[in-house]
């Protein structure tokens, strides 16, 4: 897995691809923690480039988005969203827990 980090004015961009998985997991929780300890937290997650993401992605997201989430301070948006992988958040029951955006431009633009 790999990932990239772009930060705007109102939100830092993470672009991830690869395999989150067991052995990604941290790697991949700790760019949403970076930009949290950079006191950013209204991120988005460009998850085109996403293969495969596990049960333990899926901990990784969800653990982000409460951080996030509390206090009223932000939460995490996801985009290009693999058809596969929304189908795993489907079976998940996330789907209501994130919003979803067909391309980064209009993921960064809801913030």
């Amino acid at each position: 897995m790999e990932y990239s980090t772009k930060q705007f004015k109102r939100c830092d961009l993470i672009s991830v691809s690869g395999r989150v998985d067991s052995s990604t997991s941290a790697s991949f929780s700790e760019a949403i923690d970076a930009s949290m300890n950079n006191g950013q937290y209204k991120i988005v997650l460009d998850l085109g480039g996403v293969e495969f993401m596990s049960s333990a992605g899926f901990r990784a997201l969800l653990g982000g988005q409460r951080t996030c989430k509390r206090y009223n301070r932000g939460e995490i948006v996801l985009s290009n969203v693999p058809d596969r992988v929304k189908e795993a958040l489907d079976l998940a029951g996330f789907l209501a827990l994130f919003k979803l955006f067909e391309d980064e431009t209009s993921a960064v633009g809801f913030f």
